[in-house]
């Protein structure tokens, strides 16, 4: 049995701001693809995917083949872009019976594909994946003629999508980089057309999106800013990302107010002391719950519309907080982890900052909580 129906940490997912996201990026994308990956970003996939194909999304990327699966399972009108490919044997068995897109950045992928829908007499969709400056997966530029070459011979592939990823494309002190995987991608699309191979071309993330209109391409992949993070978040092109609304809110509850002596600390480590008499709240959450650890005298949670800050090291399902400026503040009073409302709401952006993180890694761990929706 999953043990967190036992815990007070509630992530609630607001799917009319997600819809209002979509809305705003297909103002400035002609062609939008939503990536769903991971779980939507820990927002829950199926219920993430009604919500944009409702809003005119029709194609969603997603990690794994099993997530593509599991997306066609709960809307088959949707297609699905399986962004790491087949992995396994029954990944290439499945992407074929399933007709799902999916990505091969090198030549084994594309054999394995090729033999595979040649056994069950029917054809792979596959998206080319290319190496432009991530140094992670895909074929290398200067293997695109023989890449053409070799599809030739292969009789059971059809080429849905070319794509690459961008690594930089939030930061303005990258734009050269960032224009220089570009033009190696048009020579990637130019040498492929030259050689008879013609598709959409896919390179712009939720960055590239909103601040290089230049390499949006035939499609569009925003990512973060579909969920209210702000891509540019620290930079001089903060402003480029504004307008998004958070769809995660994450709460739990107020256990207990006590008072905490001069000269007294409060939980392991004793890393906080007081300096003086003060008001102290415990807070229904900890690691289990995945609010991580790395919060432990940094990080800040949101009580009667007031931050208030953490006292000591995160517990495994206990978290102290100051409460000496929310006199108001009772046992079962509701304390916002992530959001909030109001000008204190705290962002995934902000979490990110206190932890050392990104706010993707705060909605993938914070999403794990148990989920309900506002439609």
């Amino acid at each position: 049995m999953n043990a967190n129906i036992w815990t007070h940490v509630r992530a609630r997912i607001d799917l009319r701001a997600l819809a209002d996201n979509f809305r705003l990026i297909r103002n400035v994308a002609s062609n939008p693809v939503p990536v769903i990956k991971s779980d939507a970003y820990g927002h829950g996939m199926p219920e993430v995917a009604q919500a944009l194909f409702a809003a005119g999304a029709r194609t969603m990327a997603v990690g794994t083949v099993g997530e593509g699966v599991f997306l066609k399972e709960h809307l088959p009108e949707a297609d699905a872009l399986s962004l790491l490919g087949p992995l396994d044997e029954a990944d290439y068995r499945v992407a074929c019976e399933r007709d799902l897109l999916v990505v091969a950045g090198n030549e084994e992928q594309l054999l394995r594909l090729e033999e595979t829908a040649k056994r069950r007499g029917t054809a792979a969709r596959v998206a080319l994946k290319f190496e432009t400056g991530m140094g992670r997966l895909g074929f290398a530029p200067e293997e695109a003629e023989q890449l053409a070459e070799t599809l030739r011979g292969l009789r059971h592939i059809r080429v849905g999508l070319i794509c690459s990823h961008l690594s930089s494309a939030e930061l303005p002190g990258q734009i050269e980089y960032t224009r220089e995987q570009g033009r190696r991608f048009d020579r990637i699309m130019r040498i492929l057309s030259g050689r008879g191979i013609v598709a959409p071309g896919s390179l712009a993330n939720s960055g590239a999106v909103l601040a290089h209109p230049e390499l949006h391409y035939a499609w569009q992949r925003p990512g973060i800013s579909l969920y209210g993070g702000n891509p540019f978040h620290g930079t001089d092109w903060e402003e480029k990302g504004r307008g998004f609304r958070q769809v995660m809110e994450v709460s739990t509850r107020l256990l207990e107010v006590r008072t905490l002596r001069a000269g007294q600390a409060v939980s392991y480590g004793a890393t906080y002391v007081a300096s003086g008499d003060m008001r102290v709240g415990i807070v229904g959450t900890g690691y289990a719950d995945n609010y991580p650890r790395g919060l432990s005298g940094k990080g800040w949670m949101l009580l009667h519309g007031r931050r208030v800050p953490v006292l000591g090291r995160v517990c495994m399902q206990m978290t102290a907080v100051d409460l000496s400026h929310v006199p108001e503040a009772r046992v079962g009073d509701r304390v916002f982890l992530l959001g909030g409302g109001g000008p204190e709401h705290i962002s995934a952006d902000e979490m990110a900052d206190w932890w050392g993180s990104v706010s993707y890694e705060v909605f993938c761990l914070l999403g794990k909580n148990p989920r309900e929706y506002v439609r």
